[in-house]
């Protein structure tokens, strides 16, 4: 706008135009430029009223979407929910028909042996279980009541028996025949047999007539599939067995220890009886015939106490404490052969003990290794580490405390010898200087 005001006021200069047509130009000028800004105002305002209207209209789209977007995501969560407990319960469902399959069939396999088999219809649960149920039912209560059937039964040497079988429940059975009767357990394979129990007669005939004995001599077992072993008395060798290697060893050191017992007992009797005897004889010798004629005496002679002599009359004009000192010395250096065996004895009976607390733990190991492998289920899997484990202890315990009780009494036996070698060279000498 200005270029074009300068350019109409250089050409009325350039034209030499007048002050009046310069004004007139400059207003016609003037008013064409505000009628274009009027214009241009306008349509500014039209503008900004399309924009905000546009801006409004966008804003409460956006507000809209947003609001579906928000329900949108709260549907879809909603149906992820919906989508997880869908699953849940059809592992339920799936869990409860794999629950129920199974009792069925354990229950089927349970009331098999007794002759009844269900007829299964998976796609009808409900129906099944209730035949189940009716079906244990009445066999509880046939299995509760005493009752009595025709079957048979094995006698102690294997012989087979017709008889009338006699069973309480389903946890004992009596069986009555022609030539013997008595309660019965089981054999293995569902066949019975009759136990070594002759008293159990009469309550095999009162039951199988109705009547009520007034004691009850019975068996109880858990399943008569399982066989019930007779009744067998162990030795002690079979004790000693069941106790496995280590049992052996403490029985053998244990009977090692006994002869050592057997021998020191003999030594020390021997020596023992000899002692009083001897110094008696040595005292005598050495009144009448002198010191030579003594050693001489002496000298035929063998033992502890012939040897204790023989030092004693050997050095009996010496001084009383050099003399003394010679007994003591005598009496020591025959320690040696009176506490014969006496060491190897007491260190036998403080072995016997840990050799059995070793077979404890070796048995207990040997349980805990069957457990982990099979479980509790059956106890004579377990009997064999229970019986290592209590057997050794049993076993190194009866070996320990005779021999402990022993060897304290032959250890007292040859301290009582050593006073009475002792005892008997002092007298000796003090006879001898009552002499002089």
């Amino acid at each position: 706008m200005r270029l074009l005001l300068l350019a109409v006021m250089l050409s009325a200069f350039a034209f030499g135009a007048t002050e009046s047509e310069l004004q007139r130009a400059y207003a016609k000028e003037f008013a064409f430029l505000k009628a274009q800004k009027e214009m241009l105002n306008k349509r500014l305002g039209d503008v900004q009223k399309n924009s905000s209207d546009k801006i409004t209209r966008a804003k409460r789209e956006v507000a809209s979407l947003q609001g579906q977007v928000l329900s949108k995501t709260t549907q879809a969560d909603q149906l992820n929910e919906d989508l997880f407990q869908m699953q849940q319960s059809a592992q339920n469902i799936s869990d409860d028909s794999a629950m129920l399959e199974s009792v069925v069939m354990q229950g089927n396999s349970s009331l098999q042996p007794y002759g009844i088999k269900l007829v299964i219809d998976k796609s009808d649960y409900p129906a099944t279980l209730t035949k189940l149920f009716d079906e244990s039912l009445k066999l509880g209560k046939t299995l509760s009541t005493v009752r009595t059937e025709e079957g048979a039964f094995y006698l102690q040497d294997g012989t087979e028996q017709k008889a009338s079988l006699v069973k309480v429940g389903n946890i004992a059975t009596f069986g009555v025949s022609a030539n013997s009767a008595g309660v019965l357990v089981p054999a293995g394979g569902n066949k019975m047999k009759l136990w070594d129990a002759p008293e159990s007669a009469e309550t095999a005939n009162a039951l199988k007539g109705g009547q009520s004995p007034a004691s009850l001599s019975i068996f109880i077992y858990e399943n008569s599939a399982n066989e019930i072993a007779d009744k067998t008395e162990k030795s002690m060798l079979d004790v000693i067995a069941s106790g496995g290697i280590i049992g052996w060893v403490i029985v053998i050191l244990g009977l090692f220890a006994l002869l050592l017992v057997g021998l020191r007992s003999l030594f020390l009797s021997g020596a023992g009886s000899k002692t009083m005897p001897i110094a008696t004889a040595t005292l005598t010798n050495l009144k009448e015939k002198g010191i030579d004629s003594t050693l001489e005496f002496l000298k035929g002679k063998k033992g502890a106490s012939a040897r204790v002599m023989k030092a004693t009359v050997r050095n009996i004009d010496r001084e009383r404490e050099h003399i003394e000192d010679i007994i003591a010395e005598a009496i020591m250096h025959e320690s040696t052969r009176l506490d014969r065996y006496g060491s190897i004895i007491m260190v036998i009976a403080a072995v016997a003990p840990l050799l059995g607390l070793l077979g404890t733990v070796t048995g207990m190991i040997a349980t805990f290794d069957i457990i982990t492998e099979f479980g509790t289920g059956d106890p004579k899997l377990l009997s064999g580490g229970i019986s290592i484990a209590l057997v050794t202890t049993e076993l190194g315990l009866i070996v320990a405390i005779p021999l402990i009780l022993l060897g304290n009494m032959l250890g007292g036996w040859a301290e009582r010898i050593k006073d009475e070698m002792e005892q008997a060279a002092l007298h000796i000498i003090n006879e001898y200087n009552k002499q002089k």
